[in-house]
């Protein structure tokens, strides 16, 4: 692993690196809550649901490479793909991102022996990234990204 992805790594996992998968779990859904808190309280706008519908997509996309760390094939894509439909409606966005999350939630639950071999999955912009990385990437990823949010 070069010095980047050292780094990168270090960042990302201090906030989550003396925590089990089922604690970065926990701190997940309990953020999770709270953007589900902040998102209802948001007024229904286009850039709120492009938002909203980007935030989604990349938990989406997430998911997909952590599934490797439980031992299903590598997909090396792009997270458009990920993206909820153009066409949903606020509601139906938030339920998009309720669900994402929950199955965010889920699947750390499941990551310990990921998380304990040390498993490098790779991030399309920021190299390979360990399974804390990952995790801890998602949520700050939606954390800083409702911060855009019109109210």
């Amino acid at each position: 692993m070069g010095l980047r992805d050292t780094i990168t790594n270090s960042f990302l996992e201090r906030p989550f690196r003396n925590l089990s998968a089922a604690q970065m779990a926990e701190r997940l859904e309990l953020d999770g809550r709270k953007l589900e808190y902040t998102f209802a309280a948001t007024k229904d706008s286009e850039s709120n649901r492009r938002l909203l519908s980007h935030i989604t997509g990349i938990e989406r996309w997430g998911q997909s490479r952590l599934r490797a760390g439980l031992g299903e094939p590598l997909v090396m894509d792009e997270y458009d793909g990920y993206r909820p439909p153009r066409a949903a409606s606020w509601a139906e966005l938030q339920e998009a991102f309720h669900s994402a999350r929950q199955q965010t939630v889920a699947l750390a639950a499941q990551l310990e022996p990921a998380v304990a071999a040390g498993v490098k999955i790779p991030h399309n912009q920021f190299g390979p990234l360990s399974v804390r990385s990952w995790l801890r990437y998602l949520n700050m990823h939606a954390n800083a990204e409702a911060r855009k949010r019109q109210q």
